[in-house]
């Protein structure tokens, strides 16, 4: 990324810090920016920094990975992602997911993660930024009771956690209809989800029945 893709990140988070920057206009932002410097630019945005490296995690979590922001932009576009919706990140990391879901759309967003030392960092961007209507949990996805309507994983899970999380979502489907937009997860063959393509190919979008 060069110094004037750069400047033009550090500017935009002025514009987002003072609350002036959101939705439609931010996207235009996003998608203004080369696509190859784009993941780099919105760590800039968000000021982020490198994590910590990971803590111990029980078997079935995976290590931190920041998503992508294509996969992140087709997720709020094409569920739809709306105002009046409850966002849940299911394995938030440092909140990139979250933070950009409520900016792009001003829906309440809702982080859950593992590891307390990227919820801490998650929630030092939000107060930093001043940004609202953003939360952060430190918990295990299979342990606590979840509540929203659209919820997002990107490969936080796999194997007998990941079977406990659906049936998590399950219950709450059971109360409303969600969404669960995935990433690097296989939900195919959950018999409560419906499976619905996007145009991003690493991306998969399930109504539940």
């Amino acid at each position: 990324m060069d110094d004037a893709i750069r400047l033009r990140a550090v500017r935009a988070r002025a514009e987002v810090e003072a609350g002036t920057l959101r939705g439609d206009e931010l996207l235009a932002q996003i998608l203004a920016v080369p696509f190859l410097d784009r993941d780099a630019w919105i760590d800039e945005l968000l000021g982020f920094a490198a994590p910590q490296p990971d803590a111990p995690l029980p078997r079935g979590s995976v290590p931190y990975l920041p998503c992508g922001i294509d996969e992140i932009v087709t997720m709020v576009r094409e569920a739809p992602l709306r105002a009046d919706d409850l966002f849940v990140d299911l394995g938030s990391g440092v909140g990139r997911v979250v933070l950009l879901a409520h900016l792009l759309t001003k829906a309440r967003a809702h982080g859950i993660e593992i590891q307390d030392h990227l919820v801490a960092q998650a929630r030092a961007r939000c107060e930093a930024m001043r940004i609202h209507d953003v939360s952060f949990t430190h918990a295990n996805a299979t342990e606590i009771e979840l509540e929203g309507s659209i919820f997002f994983l990107y490969a936080p899970f796999n194997g007998e956690m990941l079977t406990a999380v659906t049936r998590r979502l399950e219950e709450v489907a059971r109360q409303r209809p969600i969404i669960v937009a995935a990433v690097g997860v296989e939900l195919d063959s959950v018999p409560w989800l419906r499976a619905r393509e996007t145009s991003c190919i690493s991306l998969m979008l399930y109504d539940s029945r």
